[in-house]
Order: structure tokens, then sequence, then C-alpha cells
């Protein structure tokens, strides 16, 4: 049993509020570090920690003016704390604050989107348990290839999902790091050991070296991960639209009985969801070309990655959350007909068995040249005067001459194609699965 999921607000981690919070946060951290060596005075750093305090509103009026955000904030918090406030920002530079609590913005997104991936994971090794041995065709080029399971399809997003988290706990990882090195990374002002004292009472670790900023590859790499999830999203997606269509019907979304496909035709019932997450990837995947932009800066800083990020990391989290969700649901309340898979399997009249075919003659001693010949003109007269191939077979002296009618319901037999479902599942979730 999967338990309800509640889903954590992703918007709430990327607010003004929660922001100006975490800003504030590495400040109370920084001043406590410096009153610990004598830096700062004791009484100044209890001060920040009590009475600072966010006014998102008194900040936005004063930025107006000042025309800069970190300066628009310590003026803010000056105000609250009072005469203490000079201690305020002692040492640091604006991008030591603003870099480091992104660093716990990023942290608490992770959480979200670590919940997610899983869940989704969870969902899906469920729903392939679910479908081990349900037979369907396998399609290569769109068109009907060899027998497999929905199962089996089912697995392949999972296994692919599982690698999703490897990834992404490599980047999160990644990204929880600070700084507080100063304007161009010297220390000039704090030491060494101030900033990874500082970053351990947030929870992060002290990035080994720095500019005035966390080097971007970190945040490239972040956001590309985040694009190879929603491409995973998009891939099972678009395989569920397939399976959606008309002339297939496998499988579909879930359909409530208010719901309408269209305002025109009363019959239709659209792929709409599976829709939505193939649009919404390519928003995150071209993000992730953004961040890629970003990694170059002019020095020690400049300031063209700022505004970029200021758009790509709350989207991008707040996209992938939501496709994740979407993505839940939808393997979740998937509606699967096996009778359709087994009569579009069964559709073609036993051509998806030629290449057992062809290895059981060439098995018999026939060389596999003549073999393949002999196969494909039955198969391509099946598909041009929509016979039965298998009845084909069964008249071709050639044929039957070399293989016993035993040995040729062998050739057709759709367990022995899918011997194998068991052991790829054991490879896959462990010979422990239920």
């Amino acid at each position: 049993m999967i338990a309800r999921y509640t889903r954590p607000k992703m918007g709430a981690v990327w607010s003004d509020e929660n922001k100006y919070r975490m800003w504030l946060a590495v400040e109370c951290a920084a001043s406590d570090t410096l009153a610990e060596d004598g830096i700062v005075p004791v009484e100044a750093a209890k001060a920040i920690r009590e009475r600072g305090a966010i006014d998102v509103q008194r900040i936005q009026e004063i930025e107006a003016e000042v025309k800069h955000d970190v300066i628009a904030f310590t003026t803010a918090v000056a105000e609250k704390v009072g005469p203490e406030a000079r201690w305020l920002h002692y040492g640091l530079t604006s991008n030591d604050v603003v870099d480091t609590a992104q660093a716990l913005q990023v942290k608490a997104a992770s959480e979200i989107l670590t919940g997610g991936l899983s869940r989704l994971a969870e969902i899906l090794e469920k729903r392939a348990l679910e479908f081990k041995h349900t037979p369907t065709i396998g399609r290569t080029h769109g068109i009907h290839a060899e027998p497999t399971t929905f199962g089996l399809k089912l697995l392949n997003w999972y296994a692919e999902t599982r690698r999703n988290i490897v990834r992404f706990e490599a980047a999160a990882e990644g990204m929880r790091v600070g700084k507080l090195s100063g304007a161009v990374g010297t220390f000039g002002h704090l030491q060494p050991a101030h900033e990874e004292r500082i970053c351990a009472k947030l929870g992060l670790e002290a990035a080994p070296v720095a500019t005035q900023v966390i080097q971007r590859d970190r945040h490239a790499h972040y956001i590309s991960t985040l694009a190879i999830i929603v491409s995973t999203l998009d891939k099972i997606a678009t395989e569920i639209r397939h399976l959606q269509r008309t002339e297939v019907r496998e499988a579909e979304e879930f359909f409530s009985e208010k719901q309408k496909g269209s305002s025109a035709m009363p019959h239709k019932r659209n792929p709409i969801t599976s829709e939505q997450i193939s649009g919404l990837a390519r928003v995150v995947r071209a993000n992730a070309q953004a961040a890629y932009e970003d990694i170059p800066l002019w020095h020690e800083r400049d300031i063209s990655h700022s505004s970029v990020e200021r758009v790509i990391f709350p989207d991008s989290t707040i996209l992938t959350d939501y496709l994740l969700e979407k993505t839940a649901n939808l393997i979740e309340n998937l509606l699967v007909y096996p009778a359709r898979m087994q009569k579009n399997l069964e559709s073609t009249g036993g051509l998806i068995f030629s290449g057992q075919l062809l290895l059981d003659l060439a098995e018999s001693g026939m060389a596999r040249e003549e073999a393949y010949r002999l196969v494909q003109a039955h198969a391509m007269r099946a598909w041009r005067e929509e016979l039965n191939f298998r009845d084909l077979i069964a008249h071709d002296a050639a044929i039957t001459s070399r293989l016993s009618p035993e040995k040729l319901a062998e050739s057709f037999d759709l367990d022995r194609q899918l011997k194998n479902v068991d052991a790829i599942f054991d490879r896959v979730l462990g010979k422990s699965q239920s």
C-alpha cells in the first residue's frame, strides 16, 4: 500500500519572504560565529538574532530607492535591530549572503523533489508488478516487433527513475555549499575557518574555492539534472499518448464522469495530462541551456547570471515538482486494457514470431540466408494480402518438412518469448519482490 502523499508547497521556497528569511539566517550564523571568536560583540550577535526580522514591504520600499537588494535588506533589518546593527553583515559581501542563502533554498527544494521522485518510483514499481506478466506487443519504429509485457514497459520507467534519483542526489549535494570568502574569494576580512563554521551551522559545506560567487557549474549540473528528470516524464507521457490513440487503445488516462474532452465532439477522451507533461518538460530543458550560459562570468564575477537564476531556479523546481506529481497520478490511475493488448498482439496473424521461426529453421539445418528468404516471402505476402502468416507457414512444405507440428507450435509460443520476464524483474527489483 502506497501512503497518501501530501505535497509540500514548492512555491513557498522561492517566495520573497522565504528568501529574506534565508538571508537573515546566514547573517545570524555569521554574527554568532564571529561573536564566538570575539570579533563581533556577543550582545550584538544576540540582538541580530533576536530582534532581526523580515518586513518584505519595507525592503522593497528601500530597494526602490537604493537599487540594491542586499543593501535594502540590511537597512530594513538594521531598523529592527537598533544600534547593534553596525555589526550586521560584518566582513561579508552581498554574494556571501545571496549564494549561501540560495543553497538553503535549493536544499529545501531538493527535499521536496526527492519526495516526488520517491513517490513516482513506488507507483511505477507497484504497477510494474501488477502487469508483470500481461503480454503486449513490443514496437520498434512504431511497428510491431516481438512480444513483451506491459509490466516490463513500466519496469523500464521505474529503473530510469531510480537512476534519476541517484543523479539528483549527486546534483543536490553539489549545490549544498556556501561561501563567505569575500569580494573576490580571498578571505580578505574573515578566515576560512569562519566560513566552515558558519556553513556548518546552516547545514552546508564550505565551497573549497570561490570568487565572489559559488561557481556556476554546480548550478548548471543541478538544472540539467532536472531537465533529464522531466525528459523521463516526457518519455512516459509520450508513450501513454501513443497507447491512448484510438487505433491502439491499450491504455489511457483516467477520465472522470464529468470530464469533457472537446467542445465540439462529445466522444473525445484526450490525453491532456500527458500532453501537459510533454509541453512543460520543454520549458525545463530550455532552462538548462540558460544555466549553461551562466557558467562563464567576467573575471571574478559579473551579474549576468543573477537575473537568469531568479527565473530558472523557481521555474525549474516548481515545474519539476508539478510534473512529478502529474506523472505519479497519471500512472497510479492509468486505465490498462489487457484484452486490447492481446487483440493487437494477435492482429498480424503471427508475424511477430518471424524471428523465432527464422532461428528454428536455422537450427533445423537450413541455411540462414535461405530461411530468411523463405520466412520474409511469407511475411510480405501476409502484409500485402492481409493473410494469416501462421497459416501460410503451415502450408509450406519446405518448412513443415523440417519442423514438426509440435516444433512449429513452439515457434509461435508466446510463453517461450516471455520466459525471462521474471529474471529481468529479479535483476531490477531483486528476488525479494512481492
